[in-house]
């Protein structure tokens, strides 16, 4: 394993290696204006929410790496304390790359992008019409982490008003996370599209799983059986009982493996099938079988 000391490489290529290890992360398109009210539009994936109540979003346009300069929506934000920030998806990524070209001062990224401005209802900076999700936001705090090239400039945005298309919504009027299609930004070129890779993972039981820590030594030192197999046998309240096992492997139907005659090898591949189903009960009971 290699280990940086961060103040012992270029910036430049500290940057490249925490871009690339911290991924995939979200992407906020935020739109500004500038003191002469001349439109911006620029992402950055230095982004997430960190507060419901209030609702609290936070981006962060860094100094350039290159030449230590600061970004137009930075001075924007400072100078008008508003921001929208709109979600990108991937109908939407190539033209949100498109923006993020360093045009000069006053040119309108909405216009190179062929993006449509739609006049938001509380802020003065305009939407973007084709994103999904709109926020319109007002800047609380600006918080500079340096003043060397590559220093962060954490921008706190409180939410003033959420805009989401109808296209989105679940008929609950939840969000609908594969319809929304939302991208994410990784190191170098590299994006990810989301419901590409979407997977659930049941939360961890109200009640407290049993933990792996107190399963069988056999179970917890299997040369079959992985981390992620590992994880979900703990998060159960209970074993199973001696009744309920005995009554599955009765009833288990295989032609390839006599359960009550296999190794434990055979046994953990089995449970692991079932893993692979989310059929943790049964997977189980093999395991005890």
């Amino acid at each position: 394993m290699v280990s940086i000391d961060p103040k012992s490489v270029p910036t430049s290529k500290l940057h490249s290696y925490l871009l690339s290890a911290v991924a995939p992360r979200p992407i906020a398109f935020a739109s500004t204006l500038d003191a002469e009210g001349k439109p911006n539009l620029s992402p950055f994936s230095f982004f997430n929410v960190f507060s419901a109540k209030p609702p609290i979003l936070i981006f962060s346009p860094a100094r350039r790496v290159r030449d230590n300069t600061e970004k137009h929506t930075l001075l924007n934000i400072e100078a008008t304390k508003e921001v929208v920030i709109n979600v990108v998806n991937f109908d939407l990524v190539h033209q949100m790359s498109l923006s993020s070209t360093e045009y000069a001062d006053g040119v309108n990224e909405f216009d190179k992008a062929g993006l449509t401005m739609l006049k938001s209802d509380i802020v003065k900076p305009f939407r973007v019409a084709e994103s999904p999700i709109q926020i319109e936001c007002k800047v609380n705090e600006v918080i500079r982490l340096g003043h060397e090239g590559g220093a962060g400039n954490l921008v706190i945005c409180e939410v003033v008003k959420l805009h989401i298309d109808d296209a989105v919504l679940n008929e609950d009027d939840t969000i609908n996370q594969e319809k929304l299609d939302l991208v994410a930004r990784a190191g170098g070129s590299y994006y990810s599209r989301a419901k590409a890779g979407f997977f659930e993972i049941p939360k961890p039981i109200a009640t407290k799983g049993i933990g792996v820590d107190s399963f069988p030594d056999a179970i917890k030192k299997s040369m079959i059986l992985t981390g992620n197999d590992l994880g979900m046998l703990g998060n159960v309240e209970a074993l199973p009982t001696a009744e309920s096992v005995e009554a599955f492997v009765s009833n288990l139907e295989t032609s390839t493996l006599n359960i009550k005659a296999a190794t434990n090898e055979q046994k953990h591949k089995l449970a692991q099938d079932y893993l692979g189903l989310g059929d943790v009960e049964n997977a189980w009971k093999i395991l005890l079988s």
